[in-house]
């Protein structure tokens, strides 16, 4: 599986970005797929995941209510809606890909993609 994320910016603080995934890969569509960001001097930290048939999402509780996490199987996209952004969610997002027992466990994920810088500024 290769990952391609995209729709990284500059925005103000409680604007929107959309973030986009493009996963390639016979076995995509059976993954689940999440969202981390790592900001600079921090750990990567997980935001938002969805199990394949995108019936089923997690989220940070820092990114509750302003982060919609899906996908699109037919083409093989993942979306991550982010809205009501905030400085501090500024960092460099990454999509990963695999069967994680623990959606937040970066570990667990064998398939990344190269990031995309989203940055909010006040």
């Amino acid at each position: 599986v290769q990952l391609q994320a995209s729709g990284g910016g500059l925005v103000q603080a409680g604007g929107s970005l959309r973030l986009s995934c493009a996963a390639f890969g016979s076995t995509v569509s059976s993954n689940a797929m999440s969202w981390f960001r790592q900001a600079p001097g921090e750990e990567r930290e997980f935001v938002a995941g969805v199990n394949w048939s995108g019936d089923s999402a997690y989220y940070a509780d820092s990114v509750k209510g302003r982060f919609t996490i899906s996908r699109d199987n037919a083409k093989n996209m993942v979306y991550l809606q982010m809205n009501s952004l905030k400085p501090e969610d500024t960092a460099v997002y990454y999509c990963a890909a695999d069967l994680p027992s623990d959606y937040s466990d970066d570990g667990q994920y064998d398939y990344w993609g190269q990031g995309t810088q989203v940055t909010v500024s006040s």
